[in-house]
């Protein structure tokens, strides 16, 4: 089966293509400016490649998971828009497995594809800053690697997670019955009650389960900081999992509570039903958002908490001076690190906007025969975004602050009575503006795009 009849066009995976086209100029440039600095010196060049070369692991592996969460989220929207199509697929003789195995054929050649593009670009961007830093005498003259074997893995490992993508989120193909074609329906078939509840219980124990272990690292950090960072650490990544677990019991309650604020003008409550009426398409839609924006606070957090821990220190000027610099150096680097796994998910944030409001034209277009404005229905898609985006964020911001809290107190609670928290303004002032303009991005061009198409022609539009 051709893969445009199951996916669509091209644009619908663009998302795949474009994720992984980041992905692959991420881990181009990390791999090469590893093998530039490990370059620099001969003496310490197997130590420093292999302390590099694990940096550079773990931030890659992390936009990986970023990006395979967003790939799964985009696959899972487009299908769920097209269900009636696959429904009518089976009802002709396709079989879900096909169908699937043509899903993942698609998101592998794309991701590849992207992939590819992506590492390309990466590596000589990587080179031509290095030959205006030789250029400027910031770098000496030496003889630097124009590629790492390590590129090749990177380019496996981004097309074996674009196509695990595509199955994971091609799981509603299966669950289309050719009865569905003949009944119309278009929409996901429940999940069974039992799996449902299965998904709960151990969502549950990972998220509690999580918190009680980190908050036992912060506790340990007060006597042995070697084992309260460990326990921190595996607290964090189990509450972690138990909240991708979870996305879906916990994500749509957030952006209830949130959504409520919206006001309860015509605009608004549709904006409002449309955010909760699929609570499935609103964990797609932000569960990408809220993993980005908690990696990026729990980084800036933790070493706001270290640097105010070491500002209550006992030290000359000379040392306070010199922590500072180095605090403040390492966590620029950490934070300009691991901002692109947040450009992911924002780009996935984006791309799902507006997948959605594609697929929602029919509707669009019965709500302006209804004598809905095209004021109104930008206000709503606005709206809808604002609800969306927000909570996420919001959510995304407490989770960061406490695993950076605590994580930073695993590390420094020995030396610095209480737990200091970490407040970072400048990262959270950053990330607030950064959301301001993701809803702009993410409401306008879907908006101009809905209220271009005339009802009468809107409702032609064969859901």
């Amino acid at each position: 089966m051709r893969r445009n009849l199951t996916l669509g066009s091209l644009r619908e995976l663009g998302t795949v293509g474009l994720v992984a086209g980041l992905c692959g100029a991420y881990a181009a440039t990390l791999i090469m400016t590893s093998s530039i600095l490990t370059a620099l010196s001969d003496e310490s060049g197997g130590s420093m490649a292999l302390m590099l070369g694990i940096v550079a692991g773990v931030f890659i592996l992390i936009a990986l998971y970023v990006g395979a969460v967003v790939i799964v989220n985009a696959v899972d929207t487009v299908i769920s828009g097209r269900l009636r199509h696959i429904a009518l697929l089976r009802l002709l003789g396709s079989r879900g497995r096909q169908l699937r195995t043509s899903v993942m054929r698609g998101t592998a050649t794309v991701g590849a594809l992207g992939a590819l593009t992506g590492i390309i670009i990466g590596t000589l961007v990587t080179h031509v800053v290095r030959a205006i830093l030789v250029a400027r005498d910031t770098l000496p003259e030496a003889a630097y690697p124009w590629v790492d074997p390590q590129l090749l893995a990177a380019l496996g490992a981004i097309t074996l997670a674009a196509t695990i993508s595509g199955w994971l989120g091609s799981r509603g193909v299966l669950r289309v019955t050719p009865a569905e074609a003949l009944a119309g329906t278009a929409a996901h078939t429940a999940a069974p009650r039992k799996s449902s509840v299965i998904r709960a219980i151990i969502a549950g124990l990972g998220i509690v389960g999580g918190l009680i272990v980190l908050a036992l690292g912060a506790v340990f950090g007060e006597s042995n900081p070697g084992i309260g960072f460990v326990l921190a650490f595996f607290g964090a990544a189990g509450s972690g999992t138990g909240l991708l677990i979870g996305a879906r019991f916990v994500i749509p309650g957030v952006v209830v509570a949130f959504s409520r604020i919206l006001g309860n003008d015509p605009a608004s409550v549709v904006a409002r039903r449309n955010a909760l009426l699929d609570p499935l398409r609103t964990t797609r839609s932000t569960m990408g958002l809220v993993i980005g924006v908690t990696l990026v606070t729990t980084f800036a957090s933790g070493m706001s908490a270290l640097r105010a821990s070491v500002n209550s220190w006992e030290m000359d000027p000379g040392q306070r001076a010199q922590a500072d610099q180095a605090l403040a150096v390492t966590s620029a680097i950490l934070i300009c690190i691991i901002v692109i796994s947040a450009i992911i998910a924002a780009v996935g944030f984006v791309s799902t906007m507006s997948l959605t409001v594609i697929q929602r034209h029919r509707e669009i277009g019965l709500l302006r025969s209804l004598g809905f404005t095209k004021r109104q229905v930008r206000t709503m898609i606005t709206k809808e975004s604002v609800a969306l985006s927000a909570s996420a964020m919001i959510f995304g911001i407490v989770l960061g602050l406490v695993y950076g809290t605590l994580g930073a107190q695993s590390l420094v609670g020995a030396e610095t009575p209480g737990i200091v928290w970490g407040l970072p303004l400048g990262a959270l002032t950053a990330i607030a503006l950064a959301g301001v303009v993701l809803v702009l991005v993410a409401s306008q061009g879907p908006a101009r795009r809905a209220i271009a198409v005339a009802p009468v022609e809107a409702l032609r539009i064969d859901a």
